[in-house]
């Protein structure tokens, strides 16, 4: 139940609030300072709202300023008579969350109030109670075996490293080892180094293959159904009247369902693998087949970013849809070289869903030991040649 405190002196406000606010528990105080004190004894104080009736914009600014700082997720609505444009991002730079006018409708008024309902529903669904919150440390003997292999299999592997970087430089122009962002444990970003196997801007042009992303469905690809609701900007009007809420970005406007449906078939088909990729060049194909653009991952397990065994690190775009209480947990564990999914089905496998993916690397975190670590080393040198061009 919302708990509305209403600061300010304007009579017939206050009276049309309080009357609108029978199913919510309303005050009304004077000052910002009688605020503070009701605010403080209240019990719940994330299901406070409070409405803030503009007087002087200085005086508004730092009394605003004061509640936000005291109580920062606080929703503080600015109540005005009149406002000008230019003072409009001064109010919101202090903490204001919302508006309404003065002389408010009875409708207006309850439309805000279910807006914070709903929003305080959602908050609360997405926060994760603090005892579930963990940060994943790396055991000393995992770290230790770390840096013995890794150091070994680069001094070893060398003269292979200087043919694998030679061989990309004559072929094609462009950098020899790739960089990108990805997600290790605990969220962590780093740079993820990999022999170069695809031409240049090859990242570009991910959506115009998404075809052959083994990981999605062929009903659903990524704009499957979205010539149909993509709306140009002049015909946004339409759906103004509509009881729905509306999404709106930079290259379309979405009614709230089709917004949910499109994320909830982004998370289902996170991972993206592409068979036949015909962004790989011959030498990226070899090297891609026997696991040797993967050698200069051994620089990032020296430097901690990664382990040898583990949960592969994600590309950022991939890790944006796994955020959910379900998957979090493949991320309380180290990001490897090698893992779980990558000896039960390597190459021909490369057909392994997206859900037994996340499903092994969860199994991973939550059991991973020296001896498991042990048996995928092992299993991994078995593995290295995969069936397929993947």
């Amino acid at each position: 139940m919302l708990q509305i405190v209403y600061i300010g002196r304007y009579k017939r406000a206050i009276d049309r609030a309080s009357t609108n606010s029978k199913d919510h528990v309303f005050y009304a105080v004077s000052t910002h300072t009688k605020a503070i004190k009701l605010i403080d004894t209240l019990k719940d104080k994330q299901c406070v709202v409070l409405l803030y009736e503009q007087t002087c914009l200085d005086s508004d600014l730092i009394e605003i300023k004061v509640l936000k700082n005291k109580y920062p997720d606080l929703s503080i609505i600015l109540v005005f008579e009149k406002i000008k444009k230019d003072n409009v991002q001064h109010y919101l730079q202090a903490g204001i969350s919302n508006t309404i006018p003065i002389d408010f409708t009875d409708k207006a008024f309850l439309d805000l109030i279910n807006f914070q309902l709903l929003k305080q529903r959602q908050e609360r669904s997405y926060t994760i109670p603090s005892e579930q919150i963990t940060d994943f440390k790396l055991p000393r003997w995992k770290r230790a075996f770390d840096v013995l292999f890794a150091s070994s299999a680069l001094i070893f592997l060398s003269p292979l490293l200087l043919a694998t970087a030679l061989a990309i430089r004559f072929e094609s122009k462009g950098k020899i080892i790739y960089k990108s962002k990805r997600v290790g444990s605990n969220y962590n970003v780093f740079d993820f180094l990999k022999f170069r196997s695809m031409y240049i801007d090859a990242d570009k042009h991910l959506r115009d293959l998404n075809e052959l992303n083994q990981y999605a469905d062929s009903s659903n690809i990524l704009d499957d159904g979205m010539q149909d609701i993509i709306l140009p900007e002049d015909e946004a009007i339409l759906i103004d009247d509509s009881d729905e809420i509306i999404f709106i970005s930079d290259d379309y406007v979405l009614p709230e369902s089709a917004y949910n449906k499109k994320k909830s078939d982004e998370q289902k088909n996170a991972f993206v693998k592409l068979e036949n990729d015909p962004r790989v060049t011959r030498v990226g194909r070899f090297i891609r087949k026997f696991s040797i653009d993967e050698l200069p991952q051994l620089i990032n397990i020296i430097k901690g970013d990664m382990s040898i065994v583990g949960n592969r690190p994600l590309p950022l775009y991939e890790a944006e849809l796994l955020t959910s209480d379900e998957y979090i947990d493949r991320f309380m564990a180290p990001a490897g070289l090698t893992g779980l999914w990558q000896i039960k089905k390597r190459g021909d496998a490369g057909k392994l869903s997206a859900e037994e993916r996340k499903l092994l690397d969860i199994k991973y975190a939550k059991s991973f030991s020296f001896t498991l670590d042990t048996m995928i080393i092992l299993k991994t040198f078995t593995a290295f040649i995969q069936k397929e061009n993947v």
